[in-house]
């Protein structure tokens, strides 16, 4: 059997393998730190938001090709509607958002089908929702925020041999966005204001 062989999906059948299995016996060495920032940048609705940098099972990892820069911002027909000056495109956070939850479930689905022997001849996720954003413009209070977001939808388009809609289920479901929008997560939020602290001393 050729090595050739052992690939599918991109991926390396054997190694997949033995990662699986030292994440089965050493937990701990696989556990990833993640975490991102945005510097606003004196316009409202408008960030530069940086990844770099991330810990994996204890260890940070660095590197200069992993400075990824996202500048984030609004919709320009929105912006010039609410009175923003010489308002332009920007890619807005909440859109980030669902294409990272469309990416993440295709990454569920096709490192479950590597690891199950499942071939997959095409894969598109398309996600959508309908945003109210009267909390965010505060004409609704903060308790509201549940009702924020509706109708939030994710249309699997998938072929390929062999394939049963109940497994490709459980696999998107297993993606870590899906994870992080679907069920209640604690955010701790720590606000630091230097100057107030300073003028307390």
């Amino acid at each position: 059997m050729t090595d050739e062989m052992h690939i599918a999906h991109g991926i390396d059948l054997e190694t997949l393998e033995g990662f699986a299995e030292h994440a089965a016996e050493e937990p701990a060495a696989v556990q990833l730190g993640l975490g991102a920032r945005a510097t606003y940048e004196g316009t409202a609705a408008h960030s530069l938001a940086k990844i770099d940098d991330y810990d994996l099972g204890g260890e940070t990892i660095t590197r200069e090709t992993r400075e990824y820069t996202l500048p984030y911002g609004g919709w320009k027909e929105v912006l010039e509607a609410g009175g923003w000056v010489d308002p332009t495109d920007r890619l807005e956070p909440v859109e980030a958002a669902l294409s990272a939850l469309a990416a993440c479930i295709n990454v569920g689905i096709t490192i479950n089908a590597a690891a199950n022997d499942v071939t997959i001849d095409h894969l598109e996720t398309s996600v959508q929702a309908d945003f109210d954003p009267a909390v965010l413009f505060s004409l609704a209070d903060l308790g509201e925020s549940a009702s924020v977001f509706e109708n939030l939808t994710a249309d699997v388009r998938i072929e390929g041999p062999d394939l049963e809609p109940e497994q490709i289920d459980e696999w998107a479901r297993r993606a870590p966005v899906y994870t992080l929008v679907s069920l209640e997560q604690d955010v701790e939020m720590t606000i630091d204001t230097p100057a107030q602290v300073a003028g307390d001393d």
